[in-house]
């Protein structure tokens, strides 16, 4: 009797941990108000980095010391015992049996302000893992129980939340699973890690797609370029802006540009990628808003012609500086670093080259209308107030209404390139069909 009311008590048990446990894995990892770990992986050839967040009201109960008193100061007072409880209970393996290497990188508290009992503190701590020479990080068991060795109600969750191989770059983690203690064994299973086949080439396709999006998303960057591209068709009489210039003129000057910008660009991308310099965010993002503002005076009126590829070289350095952050946040090795500059560069190449395909053909037939003039004004008082927008915005560190609206505008790129197409083409027919006009009343004047 005493035994089978045991059995249906192990079993009640097990129901509300695996309850519980679904309940938190069903909402978004990265905000967990439950008193559980997130263990976020970011996989790389060679090596495993895994961040920790430890709630410290947990922390405390299995660590043995008053880690939730003055959270603030808990790195300053016990950063060597803290770093030496992690690594004593952390054991990854690899699946022929080889134990790895650990070592706690960095240990940072964060207050947590997201839960139904008020804000709490967390311990975040950076674990890198290295396997022995020649194993893989795509399979391996991750001994792990820091906190559930004590507090049987702990779980940790665990998540890829990078994977170079597979193009996984921290936008979406990929859940794995639940480490929890099993009831019935009273034990804390190895927590198998066998990810999806990756590669080399998979890598750096995804790197591509990456500098691709990060362009597409960079509605500054773009229209800093297109901008410059406005006046590129017209001639220079008296100081403003005059007619068409031709069509080898047109693309002559555009080719200048485009590959001055990508050379500006590429050299800051290269130099912040590899850790060379380092710039502040923050500036940069400011200095690229007000490099919107000097384009589009120079789309207004030439301030700079026939010097813009000097214009677009400089202004090109600061965007590179904004493209790096991406890559540094990798944290590759040398080798991959360098295929992932190759390839987010290529990306960044590739969208820009397909804007420009897409909208300057058009630029070019319209800067033989009166039209343009008016085309030409309007883009350069929009960026004018979007790029002020952007700058008060980085300042400020706060979003504004031109921010708000400039982004719904943006939102409708497709509708205005179209307008702008459609007007192409109206503008072509009309002269087309005046020249076809023209031509019969001269051959009607030579017959009379």
């Amino acid at each position: 009797m005493n035994k089978s009311i045991s059995n249906i008590s192990r079993r009640y048990q097990r129901l509300m941990l695996m309850l519980l446990i679904l309940f938190c894995i069903s909402g978004n990892v990265s905000a967990h108000p439950m008193p559980n770990s997130v263990v976020f992986l970011d996989i790389q050839p060679g090596k495993v980095f895994a961040e920790l967040q430890l709630p410290l009201n947990e922390l405390e109960l299995a660590f043995g010391h008053q880690v939730n008193q003055h959270p603030e100061a808990l790195v300053s007072r016990l950063s060597p015992e803290l770093k030496s409880y992690i690594i004593s209970h952390i054991h990854p393996v690899s699946k022929d049996g080889k134990t790895w290497t650990v070592s706690v990188e960095d240990l940072l508290v964060q207050k947590i302000p997201a839960s139904a009992s008020g804000p709490y503190y967390e311990l975040h701590a950076k674990v890198l893992m290295i396997p022995s020479q020649g194993e893989s990080t795509r399979e391996f068991d991750l001994n792990y129980d820091v906190i559930i060795h004590q507090v049987v109600t702990h779980f940790a969750l665990i998540s890829v939340r990078q994977d170079w191989e597979t193009g996984l770059y921290g936008e979406k983690p990929v859940e794995l699973g639940v480490i929890s203690l099993d009831i019935r064994s009273n034990t804390i299973f190895p927590f198998k890690v066998n990810l999806a086949e990756g590669g080399i080439w998979k890598g750096f396709k995804q790197t591509v797609v990456l500098g691709m999006h990060h362009i597409a998303e960079g509605t500054d960057h773009l229209l800093f370029l297109l901008v410059l591209l406005l006046p590129a068709p017209l001639l220079v009489n008296r100081k403003r802006w005059g007619t068409f210039g031709g069509w080898r003129y047109s693309w002559v000057r555009l080719l200048k540009i485009v590959t001055a910008f990508t050379i500006g660009h590429s050299l800051t991308l290269i130099a912040g990628a590899l850790g060379l310099f380092t710039f502040p965010s923050q500036m940069v993002e400011i200095v690229i808003a007000f490099s919107i503002i000097i384009s589009a005076i120079h789309a207004f009126r030439p301030v700079f012609s026939g010097k813009e590829a000097v214009v677009a070289v400089g202004f090109g350095l600061i965007h590179g500086m904004a493209f790096a952050g991406t890559l540094v946040n990798l944290d590759l090795d040398i080798y991959h670093l360098g295929l992932s500059i190759l390839g987010f560069n290529l990306g960044i190449e590739l969208m820009q080259l397909f804007v420009i395909a897409a909208v300057f053909p058009w630029l070019i037939i319209l800067s033989k209308s009166k039209l343009y003039s008016i085309i030409r004004i309007s883009g350069a008082v929009f960026s004018t107030i979007a790029a002020s927008g952007w700058m008060v915005e980085r300042i400020t560190q706060n979003p504004n209404f031109i921010t708000v609206l400039t982004q719904r505008i943006v939102g409708h790129a497709p509708w205005l390139i179209l307008f702008v197409a459609v007007a192409a083409i109206a503008s072509l027919s009309i002269n087309i069909v005046s020249k076809f006009n023209r031509k019969n009343e001269f051959s009607k004047a030579v017959e009379t």
